[in-house]
């Protein structure tokens, strides 16, 4: 089958020829329709873990995808063939990943599709719509507070301003000038064009009285310590890229969180019945066939996406 991989840490990732995976005890075996791309995909291409997990190669990209379940394996019941499914298949120890005409998954790891979606827009929503769902979730956001979400245009941010904005918070938002009605759109208030000044100056501006939670989803250790600058005594302060001094933060009444995401079937479920209940929205920007992957991945790594970038596979 096709698949796009690489054969070594650092390499840039092609279409090869690779075999056909065989679901084991408690896997499926899904012909792929379209996979999502995610930073973490290229970032484990690149060596991340490659010191906490072994790797087997050649190693197949990809850790979201959409498609049919052509088998299971021994003592899956819940799953049958001919079903459309979702959900995450990322297996370093084997290799396998969602760039691909089929690929294994555990039963665990995929829900049945949303019904109004394609399998192309449900392969964008696993992982950075579960990472939204549960930031939000571990914030405890309530309505009447006031959230700041950096980096609200990339897969995760739209969701953090969907789920924040239904908790009833009142949401702003970084966005440039001409995304600013998308997110305006997907439930933000007001939207902050981090292009044109210093945030922190933006929003200190509209909320002198600080603000209540920080959601920092792409700035580095610096950038995030001053968005906590913007945070009430009390509030609380979340990134998704590992940087916060928890320590250092609590001396100045901060609860900080270096967040990461647990997925599981039941919230790709609960993600299901609220996209089919059009009580949430997954913008897709780019669809790119198989053999065009690399390219996405170059574009994705230089920051270019705006919205989830899709796969398609099957025909390819």
């Amino acid at each position: 089958m096709k698949a796009v991989a690489i054969t070594r840490f650092g390499e840039r990732p092609e279409v090869m020829e690779v075999p056909v995976p065989t679901p084991g005890p408690g896997q499926v075996l899904v012909r792929m329709y379209a996979a999502g791309l995610n930073p973490f995909d290229w970032k484990v291409t690149d060596g991340l873990l490659k010191d906490v997990v072994p790797h087997a190669f050649p190693l197949v990209m990809g850790n979201d995808g959409a498609g049919v379940i052509e088998a299971v394996g021994e003592g899956v019941t819940e799953l049958r063939p001919g079903e459309e499914v979702y959900g995450q298949f990322m297996s370093l120890s084997t290799g396998g990943g969602s760039f691909a005409e089929f690929a294994v998954a555990k039963a665990g790891s995929v829900a049945r599709a949303p019904r109004g979606l394609t399998l192309s827009q449900a392969a964008a929503v696993p992982t950075a719509s579960m990472t939204a769902y549960n930031l939000v979730k571990e914030a405890r956001v309530d309505a009447g507070q006031t959230v700041l979400v950096v980096g609200a245009t990339g897969g995760v941010g739209q969701g953090v301003v969907q789920f924040a904005d239904a908790q009833g918070a009142r949401v702003v938002a970084t966005a440039t000038a001409d995304l600013a009605p998308l997110v305006r759109e997907l439930g933000a208030d007001e939207v902050i064009d981090h292009t044109a000044s210093p945030v922190a100056d933006q929003v200190r501006a509209l909320h002198p009285e600080g603000l209540d939670v920080l959601f920092d989803l792409v700035q580095d250790a610096g950038g995030f310590e001053a968005a906590t600058d913007l945070l009430r005594p009390g509030g609380m302060a979340l990134t998704t890229q590992g940087v916060a001094d928890v320590d250092a933060l609590a001396e100045r009444e901060v609860h900080a969180v270096n967040f990461q995401n647990s997925a599981s079937v039941v919230l790709l479920e609960t993600l299901a019945d609220l996209l089919d209940a059009e009580r949430y929205r997954v913008r897709v920007d780019v669809e790119v066939p198989l053999d065009q992957a690399a390219e996405a991945v170059a574009r994705n790594r230089a920051g270019l996406a705006r919205g989830k970038t899709v796969i398609k596979i099957a025909g390819t």
